[in-house]
């Protein structure tokens, strides 16, 4: 699984370079002055969101960063060339916490958000610096300073206003596809998506983030399966939709809801209680039976009690999906005014 949510990372911090002790020697001037320079300043470690990243995989094996120390001053009063700072490249939505302290370092929840982890070293001073009328000739320097260095964990929380959750081969991956510009995987078997998938989805002039979440299983909330490893990601968004697939029987399908309801209950309450909208796909396995379905939906609603908005919708075929938006995205400019 590609798809790594988690990290602990050490970042090192180059060191400052040492000042230089050095005396001018030239033809004419056998006794010249001092002119041992400073060092360069170490090279700092920073963290910065990037759009294009959705995950944190490349730090797994990659758990030591570093940046560049600075170079030791030279003769001819010539400083050392500070070190290169280090970049840091996470998906927006990434947590910093000190693993030592679990302070929470900061939150990169917008695009190319940047922060300092870690700290240079300070440049080391030349002796030409100690000059004074009282000592034309110091033998004296600094050496520069130890980088600051601190080990992180990195944890990536998705940033959407929408999320999708259900089972597995619910239909997840094709309604991403048919209203947002997301290119998820689709496949007809069982844990197609493996990475959580950020769509945009516009509406006139307005627009809405939507997640797609792996499939959850009975047992997530315990570890099962894929799903307990996203479950946080669904914390900050504003609505979940749970996408059920219609075409089932009706009693696997009350099984589903109810396994799923539980798994979520479980896990959070705070989770629970969010707005959560029963989405009824592939609608189209039924074609021309309205009241084959209407009847269908009704008991599964009276053997779950499902007390929360509903909507019928074919993925696959795009049917009623601009109507399920709409709603969406007047829900969410209404919640925030």
């Amino acid at each position: 699984m590609k798809f790594i949510d988690q990290v602990t990372i050490t970042v090192s911090a180059g060191n400052g370079g040492n000042g230089c002790t050095h005396f001018r020697r030239e033809k004419f001037e056998p006794k010249g002055g001092p002119d041992g320079g400073n060092g360069g300043d170490g090279g700092n470690i920073w963290i910065q969101s990037n759009q294009n990243l959705n995950t944190l995989v490349d730090y797994r094996f990659n758990s030591l960063i570093s940046s560049e120390d600075g170079e030791p001053g030279k003769s001819k009063n010539k400083s050392g060339k500070n070190g290169s700072d280090k970049i840091i490249y996470v998906p927006i939505g990434t947590r910093i916490i000190n693993s030592e302290t679990k302070e929470i370092i900061a939150d990169l929840n917008k695009i190319g958000e940047k922060i300092l982890v870690a700290k240079g070293g300070k440049k080391g001073i030349g002796n030409r610096k100690f000059r004074s009328s009282t000592n034309q000739a110091p033998y004296k320097h600094t050496n520069g300073r130890k980088g600051e260095k601190y080990t992180l964990t990195l944890q990536l929380l998705l940033i959407a206003d929408v999320g999708i959750i259900g089972l597995p081969n619910a239909g997840k991956s094709t309604l991403m596809h048919a209203i947002s510009n997301a290119k998820p995987k689709i496949g007809e078997y069982p844990f197609t998506t493996l990475i959580p998938t950020l769509g945009k989805v516009k509406i006139k002039k307005n627009f809405f983030i939507i997640a797609d979440i792996p499939g959850l299983i009975k047992g997530a909330s315990h570890g099962s399966g894929l799903g307990i490893q996203f479950l946080q990601h669904i914390k900050k968004c504003r609505i979940l939709l749970h996408l059920i697939d219609i075409s089932l029987n009706k009693e696997i399908v009350i099984k589903n809801i109810k396994n799923i309801i539980l798994e979520i209950r479980k896990y959070s309450r705070e989770i629970y209680n969010k707005p959560i909208w029963i989405i009824f796909n592939k609608i189209d396995y039924y074609k021309n039976q309205e009241e084959k379905i209407k009847k269908k939906i009704i008991y599964i609603k009276n053997k779950t009690k499902i007390n929360r908005n509903y909507f019928f919708i074919s993925a696959k075929k795009k049917k009623g999906t601009k109507n399920l938006c709409n709603k969406i995205s007047e829900y969410l400019s209404f919640i925030l005014k």
